[in-house]
C-alpha cells in the first residue's frame, strides 16, 4: 500500500509514535513498557517471495540473514554483503517496515544482508552495539571481498560508530549508507529547536533520556555513542538520507559539510518537506528512495570490483 506523504503526520499522531519522543516522563514510560514486555523481532510471515531468511546467533544476539531466493533461474551467489542495522530509538524493536527494505535490498542489489537484533535500552548499550556490529562485518569480510554498512535513525547512530572502529583497524568500507541518522546524542546543534515545531515524529526532551539510557557508562561525546564527535578521515564513503522535518536533519548536513572537509566522499539526499526515515515510509517518495539506495549498493560493489589491482583502500 502507498500513501499519500501528506497522510504520514495523520498516521503518527493515531498510533501515538511522538509519545517516547515529545517528553522526558514518555521516553522513561517506554523504557519501563519494554523492561516488563519486550517486542518480537521475527521477521513477516510474508515477505517478498524472491529471499530467502535463515536465523542464528551470534556475539550473544539473533541474527538474521536475507538472501536473494536460490530458486531463481540464473542467478548467481550474493554479489557481496551488507550488514543492516535498524533503528526505533535505541528502545523499540525491528519493524515490519524494516523487513521490507532489507528484503528489497537483498534482492534488487543482490546482497546477503544481515540483521542483527542487537540488545535495545533498558538492556543494551551503545558500546556493545558498535562490537557487535563492527564483529559482523569483520566476520562477513571472511566470506565476501566486499561488505557493505548501513542503518536508519538510532541503527545509523551504531553504523557509523562502527564504520569508525573499523578504519581504526585499517578497514574502509566501500559504502555506508546512513537514514536519518542520530549523530551527535548531546541534542545541541543550535538548528535542532528551529526544526522542532515541524517534526512530528521525534523530539528532544525524549531523545535527550533515550541517551543517557543508551550511552551507558560512556560519556555523550564518545564517538562509540555520537559518532559525529569522532574523527571522519579515513572513512570510506558515506550516503546519507534525511527529510527537512527531522530534529536530525540539522546533524546530518554538519556530517556532510565534515566529510568533506576532511576528503571523505559522501553524498546527501536530502528531501524538503519530508519526514524521519522517509526512505522507509509507504509514500511515493519513499518508494524512490529505496530504489536510489539499491542503485547506490549496486554502483559500489561494482566500483570496487572495477578498482584495479593495487589500487585498494
Amino acid at each position: 500500500m502507498i500513501l499519500p506523504s501528506a497522510a504520514v503526520p495523520l498516521y503518527l499522531a493515531l498510533v501515538g509514535a511522538r509519545r517516547p519522543f515529545a517528553t522526558a516522563e514518555g521516553a522513561r514510560a517506554r523504557i519501563a513498557e519494554r523492561r516488563l514486555r519486550p517486542l518480537g523481532y521475527a521477521p513477516p510471515e510474508r515477505l517478498r517471495r524472491d529471499v530467502a531468511i535463515s536465523a542464528g546467533h551470534e556475539h550473544g544476539w539473533p541474527v538474521y540473514r536475507v538472501t536473494p531466493s536460490p530458486v531463481l533461474p540464473n542467478l548467481a551467489r550474493a554479489a557481496a554483503a551488507l550488514v543492516y542495522v535498524h533503528g526505533g530509538g535505541w528502545v523499540n524493536e525491528i519493524s515490519p517496515l524494516h523487513w521490507r527494505l532489507v528484503a528489497q535490498l537483498a534482492a534488487e542489489a543482490n546482497l546477503e544482508v544481515i540483521v542483527p537484533i542487537y540488545r535495545l535500552v533498558p538492556f543494551g548499550t551503545a558500546i556493545e552495539a558498535r562490537d557487535g556490529v563492527a564483529a559482523l562485518v569483520e566476520e562477513a569480510r571472511t566470506r565476501y571481498d566486499d561488505v557493505l554498512l548501513a542503518g536508519d535513525s538510532a541503527g545509523g547512530q551504531i553504523a557509523l560508530s562502527a564504520a569508525l572502529a573499523l578504519r581504526d583497524r585499517g578497514i574502509a568500507l566501500p559504502l555506508t549508507t546512513l537514514v536519518s541518522p542520530a549523530l551527535d546524542l548531546s541534542w545541541s546543534n543550535p538548528r535542532i529547536p528551529e526544526v522542532q515545531p515541524s517534526d512530528p515524529w521525534l523530539g528532544v526532551p525524549g531523545g535527550v533520556v533515550l541517551a543517557e539510557a543508551w550511552r551507558g557508562e560512556l560519556p555523550l561525546e564518545d564517538p562509540a555513542v555520537s559518532p559525529l564527535a569522532g574523527e571522519l578521515a579515513g572513512l570510506g564513503p558515506l550516503s546519507v538520507y534525511s527529510g527537512t522535518r527531522d530534529v536530525l536533519n540539522p546533524d546530518a548536513r554538519l556530517l556532510v559539510e565534515r566529510a568533506q572537509e576532511v576528503g571523505v566522499g559522501v553524498s546527501l539526499h536530502e528531501r524538503r518537506g519530508q519526514l524521519h526515515v522517509y526512505p522507509l515510509l509507504p509514500t511515493p517518495v519513499g518508494r524512490s528512495a529505496r530504489a536510489d539506495i539499491v542503485a547506490e549498493l549496486r554502483a559500489a560493489v561494482r566500483g570496487r570490483r572495477a578498482t584495479p589491482a593495487g589500487a585498494d583502500d
